[in-house]
């Protein structure tokens, strides 16, 4: 199987994990040493200990079904690291009842660990108006 088609298997693995809200699952898809710049509460999460309590609160926000759906999903990749780079309309359902969504802007990058590929670095990231300071939540693709 081609790095390519490995990569795009992992990524089709990660979204069906966090669909499922199957923190273990999404968890053995990094690298222990995981850096994530997520658009959700810190700057950055180091390591996969930091990272596996953002997700269990990720999941507690949106208790109802979750939205994340990948689009224009771009691989590059070389024998033992590769990248990747898509939009997702990310969100979920919240405790009303209300279902909540917007764009974001993803990049991936992965490297081989002891034979299999692994997330070692993830950015999640949504434009903002310079002037304003304001999130810009309403864009689209």
């Amino acid at each position: 199987m081609s790095a390519h088609t490995e990569i795009q298997t992992l990524i089709n693995t990660y979204r069906e994990a966090v669909m499922k809200k199957d923190v273990e699952k999404v968890m053995a898809l990094y690298a222990d040493d995981i850096v994530s710049f997520d658009a959700i509460k810190a700057l950055q999460f180091k390591g996969k200990a930091a990272y596996r309590e953002h997700w269990v609160a990720c999941m507690e926000m949106c208790p109802g079904p979750h939205i994340f759906e990948f689009h224009e999903i771009a691989i590059e990749s070389a024998d033992n690291i590769a990248f990747a780079h898509w939009v997702a309309n990310c969100g979920g359902t919240n405790d009303k009842g209300e279902t909540q969504s917007c764009w974001m802007r993803v990049t991936a990058c992965y490297r081989q660990v002891g034979g299999a590929w692994k997330i070692a670095h993830e950015h999640w990231s949504a434009p903002f108006d310079p002037m304003s300071g304001a999130t810009l939540f309403d864009v689209t693709p």
